[in-house]
């Protein structure tokens, strides 16, 4: 069954907790921290499977975890790593934020593999709070939480031309001809439900991708019928052939035809109505010596820039002529993938949760200030401080968050130290 959408849910591990113990050794009666670190949670990645052409798999499943980290252990023992999960997907599939539709990450071109969410950091253990003040630090730092996400999948397929019309107008008979693709043949009243695809091959090994889209309706792009569902799957390609009966042998006008799916093409987007097209005269074959319908589609079309070929697909007449101008348009096309740019970032995105953090002074320490709770955790966790770009990332955090306002209106000076789980800052304004 070929499926182009799925909604799952996705989970990364949780960092494992750090651990807290102490030395306990014959003739070391006091002996100091020793509890290990915790192990870092798995991430959820995504992967090109060049075997896949269907989210069918994702329609049965709906939600997808990657493993905890394990807690840290005595003796300085660090907890194992929890396993990363895999999550393999054709290509040509856009993942998307489910409730914005923003896009996270498109699996094509050059992306055969991306880790969508990072599994949580695991936490410090009690050897790292020693000081010469705290001696006999009695807490650990708990592992960074997972991420947690809703998404939606979307196969856009990759071809170099869509092939585009109204239902049984010879669409798959054109591809069953022109290419190695073996699509179902009938005389539908309704549409092929699925899009085909197939490799034309030209002489000097110059050849193309060409999808043949499922029959559009009017209204596709408001979603009536699959309208939708099948206009998606036109977004990748850089030319358009549109397809009409030029014999009318189902009373249909080819000239309406081509007229309703540009405005259903524009409706959907501008940007793709725009691209190259060609027009597919087919079943001439029926249309004996008369081949008024033929000049009026090239009266009408020509003038726009819009050359028309009269073809047979069942007597393969008029398509080598066909091929190598739809070759002569993608050469003169620009030649860049079309490749989704990602729009959301699900490292800066979830850190920005309406999570709850305190700021205390500390009764214990002169000139400590402590900075703790769940914002904070998760901050710190998708945050690499030791980077230019991390750091400069983590100042903007304790700035838009209030943090710093409320460690002046606690009283902090100049010099003095501001902890968050484990990690010393001196504060300067």
């Amino acid at each position: 069954m070929f499926a182009d959408r799925a909604k799952i849910i996705i989970r990364s591990g949780k960092g494992g907790d750090g651990h807290v113990s102490f030395r306990r050794e014959l003739y070391v009666p006091n002996g100091g921290p020793d509890g290990g670190d915790g192990g870092r949670g798995g991430d959820v990645i995504f992967e090109v499977d060049e075997g896949l052409n269907t989210l069918y798999e994702y329609r049965h499943r709906r939600k997808f975890k990657a493993q905890d980290g394990e807690e840290g252990g005595k003796r300085r023992c660090h907890g194992k790593d929890g396993g990363d999960i895999v999550l393999k997907v054709p290509e040509g599939t856009i993942v998307r934020e489910a409730e914005s539709g923003k896009v996270i990450a498109d699996m094509s071109g050059d992306n055969r593999r991306q880790i969508i969410l990072k599994g949580g950091r695991g936490g410090a253990g009690n050897q790292h709070f020693a000081t010469a003040t705290m001696q006999v630090p009695k807490y650990a730092q708990p592992g960074q939480p997972a991420q947690e996400l809703e998404v939606l999948l979307e196969l856009k397929v990759i071809a170099d031309v869509g092939l585009v019309g109204f239902p049984n107008v010879g669409k798959s008979t054109l591809l069953s001809r022109v290419t190695n693709a073996q699509p179902k043949i009938a005389n539908y009243h309704f549409t092929t439900l699925t899009p085909n695809l197939g490799v034309v091959d030209l002489d000097g090994g110059n050849g193309f991708v060409i999808a043949d889209i499922p029959g559009l309706i009017e209204g596709a792009s408001e979603g009536v019928g699959l309208g939708h569902e099948f206009l998606c799957h036109i977004e990748r390609t850089r030319v358009l052939i549109h397809m009409v009966d030029a014999a009318s042998t189902e009373g249909r006008d080819p000239i309406a035809d081509i007229y309703a799916i540009n405005k259903e093409l524009k409706a959907y987007n501008e940007e793709i109505a725009s691209r190259p097209q060609v027009i597919a005269a087919n079943k001439i074959d029926a249309l004996g010596d008369d081949m008024d319908s033929i000049e009026l589609l090239k009266e009408e079309f020509e003038p726009q820039g819009i050359r028309v070929f009269p073809i047979s697909a069942v007597a393969g007449q008029g398509l080598k002529e066909l091929l190598y101008y739809v070759r002569e348009l993608l050469d003169a096309s620009p030649q860049e993938a079309i490749v989704f740019e990602q729009e959301y970032f699900p490292e800066e995105e979830l850190v920005y949760e309406n999570l709850p953090y305190t700021v205390t002074k500390s009764e214990e320490e002169e000139g400590v200030y402590i900075v703790e709770g769940p914002r904070i955790e998760k901050m710190l966790g998708y945050t690499n401080l030791d980077s230019e770009k991390g750091f400069a990332f983590f100042q903007n955090f304790l700035k838009n968050t209030g943090i710093l306002d409320e460690l002046e209106e606690a009283g902090i000076q100049e010099g003095d130290t501001v902890r968050m789980y484990g990690l010393a800052f001196d504060y300067y304004r």
